[in-house]
């Protein structure tokens, strides 16, 4: 029996083709289109959107941001089995879809697209972070995406969305907190993966903040590495790392000597930073 949209059941297309997930690639195949379409549907209305996709294997995924109107979508694909499903969906949805094989993490995807675009992605668990900072890094801001509905290892998503004095607060947290809204919409089961993973994934949607607190990303990231990079010592220790006496950067920042990373919030952060660009910026005048 075919699919609401026309094409074959995903169980049936990954046979034909001999999709078996491979745990190099970090694949976890996505196969109940009650659940993609979910994902789809919460990143919003799609009409006069380019998505771009990432990993859409045998193109679960693809179908439903395509079955929910949207414009255009990018997939961008390493793993060369999956062209030809792809293919079979761009022809059963003339002009709506582009397949790129390659290597995402390679791919400059403020390239891709003008006008509006979502990026939505059920994201190969083995990149998926190292996707995430470079959206988040993404430079000039705002950036090129109106938002990003991406799926994590329920860890990750828990990292990304963390406040201070949560476990999971860290880098991860400071930066997506910084220039974006993010928040865990929903969990996926195993069960609902083939193969099924050891974790329970949960999607997440981060909303850019059109102006958030300024401050030079360079310096965030220096500050924040070096507080989080001996999270258990007291900043006054940690921050020497920077190669200044961190002592004045924190009362400058009204942050307490004795304070811990995990007890400081993004605006804290942002003062730090903010603190040692002005500093970087003496020394070298």
């Amino acid at each position: 029996m075919n699919a609401a949209d026309g094409l074959p059941p995903l169980r049936d297309v990954i046979a034909a083709h001999g999709l078996n997930a491979l745990k190099s690639l970090g694949q976890n195949f996505l196969l109940d289109l009650n659940l993609t379409g979910r994902i789809a549907r919460a990143a919003g209305p799609l009409e006069g959107v380019t998505v771009i996709e990432v990993g859409p294997g045998p193109g679960g995924l693809t179908r439903a941001l395509l079955s929910e109107g949207a414009t255009r979508v990018i997939a961008i694909e390493r793993d060369r089995r999956c062209i030809a499903a792809l293919e079979e969906i761009a022809a059963h949805h003339p002009g709506r879809l582009e397949i790129i094989e390659g290597d995402a993490l390679a791919t400059d995807m403020a390239a891709l697209a003008s006008g509006r675009v979502k990026i939505v992605a059920n994201l190969p668990y083995n990149i998926a972070t190292p996707l995430l900072i470079g959206w988040l890094q993404a430079e000039p801001w705002p950036p090129f995406y109106e938002s990003l509905t991406l799926m994590f290892q329920r860890e990750v998503a828990e990292r990304i969305v963390a406040t201070p004095d949560d476990d999971a607060y860290g880098r991860l947290g400071v930066m997506a907190g910084w220039r974006t809204e993010a928040h865990i919409l929903f969990d996926i089961s195993p069960k609902a993966f083939t193969p099924p993973p050891k974790v329970t994934s949960s999607v997440v949607q981060m909303i850019p903040r059109r102006n958030p607190l300024p401050a030079d990303l360079k310096a965030v990231e220096r500050v924040t590495a070096a507080a989080f990079g001996q999270r258990r010592k007291m900043l006054r220790q940690s921050l020497k790392s920077l190669g200044t006496d961190p002592l004045p950067l924190l009362a400058a920042a009204g942050i307490p000597e004795t304070a811990r990373a995990e007890e400081i919030d993004v605006a804290g952060f942002v003062r730090l930073a903010n603190g040692l660009a002005n500093k970087t910026a003496d020394a070298a005048s």
